[in-house]
């Protein structure tokens, strides 16, 4: 030690370490490929394998996250100012975003779905006011309470026999003779509990606990991409999608295995969701889908699945199969054009490096709040 350390008390001592240690927090690789092959100068997040070259009110809301978990202001800035001005009419205040933008059928550029989508509200809701609290800027606090209001009013219905529930949109999603589609993967528990304590006796925990009867529906703790709500029979298999869960219902498994320990409902979640990690070790790999009646899976997913499944993984305490798929989750980089796999390894690898958690309220705990510790391998 030189002899200007050795002079600093214990406490400034201890203050320069940590800041020597955020100092070298190492880059995340994966996050700024994801600006380099997907986000515009603008902000817009592309999805280059559609025909529209499209932009979705999911893809800005998870960019918007992954900003703030890298402490990134301006990005956050630029896509917040893509996604009011093209998706939301130039106001967050008034609408919710549509949830479609790109390339429209007369080759001009603009919204082509105007329905929102919950799970995107959702996500920006959280993320603008975790930015609001983190940053100290109270004006995304107040629009994400706006957004959280509106996705109350707009977005949720009261279910006989089940009570308020999130719908994946306003339109769309209530059927005849009193059935309603859901997507269990538009529901983050740490996100649903956050709202409570952005909103409270707002419906939010009554959203909560209607998710997880949702969740329990299912017989063999496998989860699909869409179910009906019926007022008589309550839970059945979806007429249009059926019992298959494959690319929505892989993020049930994701947001459930980053739940944090103190989280009330997370053991019975971790439990119900358990025969997933009997089934990969089985195939050698997450399924690409996978009949939630039968278990009967259809080939191995993307390398994005299988970062996908790492957070549940490494919660049920299988060091086997995370490092089994961790192996599996590296070919990520191959393909850094690939939206969805990119977007399901950011949350993740960025969870399993330590990147980010969600305390037991839904906060978000960013690593650039503490000293760095851990090693990037993204």
């Amino acid at each position: 030690m030189t002899g200007r350390l050795a002079r600093l008390s214990p406490l400034l001592l201890l203050a320069w370490l940590q800041g020597a240690l955020a100092d070298t927090c190492p880059p995340w690789v994966l996050w700024q490929n994801f600006q380099k092959h997907l986000v515009s100068e603008d902000g817009r997040v592309i999805d280059y394998h559609s025909p529209a070259l499209h932009s979705t009110s999911e893809g800005q809301a998870y960019a918007l996250f992954m900003a703030l978990v890298n402490n990134d202001r301006e990005r956050f800035d630029q896509l917040l100012r893509w996604t009011e001005n093209n998706l939301a009419q130039g106001d967050l205040h008034a609408r919710l975003p549509a949830w479609q933008w790109g390339r429209k059928a007369d080759k001009s550029w603009g919204v082509i779905d105007a329905n929102s989508a919950s799970d995107a509200d959702l996500w920006l809701a959280y993320s603008l006011a975790e930015a609001g609290r983190l940053w100290s800027r109270p004006r995304l606090t107040t629009l994400a309470r706006s957004l959280a209001r509106r996705i109350l009013a707009e977005e949720s219905a009261r279910l006989p026999g089940l009570g308020l529930m999130l719908l994946p949109g306003p339109r769309g999603f209530v059927m005849q003779d009193g059935r309603w589609r859901l997507n269990p993967s538009y529901l983050p528990l740490q996100l649903l509990r956050h709202m409570e304590q952005l909103l409270p006796e707002m419906g939010w925990q009554e959203i909560l606990d209607n998710t997880l009867t949702m969740l329990q529906a299912s017989r063999l703790g496998l989860i699909p991409d869409w179910i009906l709500y019926d007022k008589r029979h309550r839970f059945l298999a979806d007429t249009k999608h059926g019992n298959r869960g494959s690319y929505d219902a892989i993020r049930v498994y994701l947001w459930a295995g980053m739940l944090h320990p103190e989280e009330p409902a997370r053991t019975t979640v971790l439990n119900l969701l358990a025969p997933m990690a009997r089934l990969i070790e089985e195939l050698g790999a997450p399924p690409r889908s996978i009949d939630t009646k039968t278990g009967q899976a259809d080939m191995t997913g993307s390398p994005g699945f299988s970062a996908a499944l790492l957070p549940l993984l490494q919660s049920l305490h299988h060091p086997r199969l995370v490092a089994q798929l961790q192996s599996q989750a590296r070919n990520v980089l191959q393909h850094p054009d690939h939206y969805y796999d990119q977007v399901l390894a950011l949350f993740a690898l960025g969870w399993m490096e330590g990147r980010y958690r969600f305390d037991r309220h839904g906060y978000l705990l960013p690593r650039w709040t503490s000293p760095c510790t851990t090693t990037s391998h993204s």
